[in-house]
């Protein structure tokens, strides 16, 4: 992929692969950490915990349902749990078991779903989670945590165990630009702003935010300054910085790799209308499946580009000056 490119980014790891590293590092600090997979830790890159530490990893097979009891059974009995597999695996064929056994209880279960969004490409869309985000948002005590590059990715694995209860994070399969070049201070709940601007903001998650800094790159040379928030964790959403920005900016877009309904965009809203309301525009995936093609191409095809957020932008800019 280009994205980011224009504006110097380097690409790094897969998201995947750096929670993969990070987990295999939490391996070896905490002892009490067990990994369940679906028979696609190759995929998930748990396989790098599983190779280094054998008799706490389980693999429970292509039964998604079964591997979240199992997960959910482990933690009862005192176990650090996480458990993976592809995130529209995890979340869609075992919704009913993750909101039983993990979300009800309480219960300290860390989901990571992997090969999320359209950025997946050539595999389709069965194979491309885009509803996630919304299904992981809607379960009670479900903390949801999308990081945006490599350094986010390894922070984010880590932070998944710095709090006792349910989480989901979602992670992605092609590299991706390195937005943490200096390193990441990445806290649950608090938004890390990238860019400072005061025309608008767009809040992005996941891919989208290196799609954020060069759209807010191009606009720039246009005569706007827009601030950008990495909003890494999409619950709880950090409400005070969605103000903040708001109160500050008197406008705002939010960029995502996910069906419009549900996910990011939704939540902010939310807080938008509750807190401070202003002009707001919505990038993301509008109420359709996507289909098999190169990743580049089908962001494309469905507004996933950088040029995307500068439209959202300029249309939220619009209402803006005629409030």
């Amino acid at each position: 992929m280009d994205i980011g490119k224009s504006i110097g980014l380097k690409y790094g790891l897969p998201t995947r692969n750096a929670f993969g590293e990070a987990l295999r590092e939490l391996g070896g600090e905490n002892p009490n950490l067990v990994v369940l997979d679906g028979d696609v830790g190759n995929s998930t890159r748990t396989q790098y915990f599983g190779k280094e530490y054998p008799d706490r990893f389980f693999n429970v097979g292509i039964a998604e349902s079964n591997l979240v009891g199992v997960a959910s059974g482990l933690a009862g009995s005192g176990k650090d749990v996480l458990a993976a597999s592809f995130a529209v695996f995890l979340m869609c064929n075992a919704y009913d078991q993750i909101r039983m056994s993990v979300a009800f209880p309480r219960a300290n279960v860390k989901l990571v779903g992997s090969h999320s969004g359209i950025s997946i490409g050539e595999d389709g869309p069965s194979q491309m989670a885009i509803e996630d985000i919304a299904l992981a948002t809607s379960l009670p005590n479900f903390t949801v945590i999308v990081p945006a590059d490599e350094p986010s990715a390894r922070a984010a694995t880590r932070a998944l165990f710095s709090f006792e209860g349910p989480a989901f994070m979602r992670t992605g399969r092609p590299k991706v630009p390195i937005v943490y070049e200096d390193g990441v201070d990445l806290k649950v709940g608090k938004a890390n702003r990238l860019r400072e601007g005061r025309d608008a903001t767009i809040i992005g998650c996941g891919l989208m935010v290196a799609a954020a800094l060069e759209a807010a790159d191009s606009l720039s040379q246009k005569g706007i300054e827009v601030r950008v928030l990495d909003m890494h964790t999409t619950k709880p959403l950090d409400g005070e910085a969605v103000e903040r920005a708001a109160r500050e900016t008197g406008a705002i877009v939010t960029a995502e790799e996910h069906v419009l309904e549900g996910g990011l965009g939704s939540s902010v809203a939310r807080a938008v209308g509750e807190r401070w309301p202003v002009p707001m525009g919505f990038v993301g995936i509008d109420n359709r499946y996507a289909e098999s093609g190169e990743p580049e191409e089908l962001l494309a095809k469905y507004g996933l580009m950088p040029t995307d957020i500068v439209e959202a932008v300029e249309r939220a800019l619009k209402r803006k000056r005629n409030a």
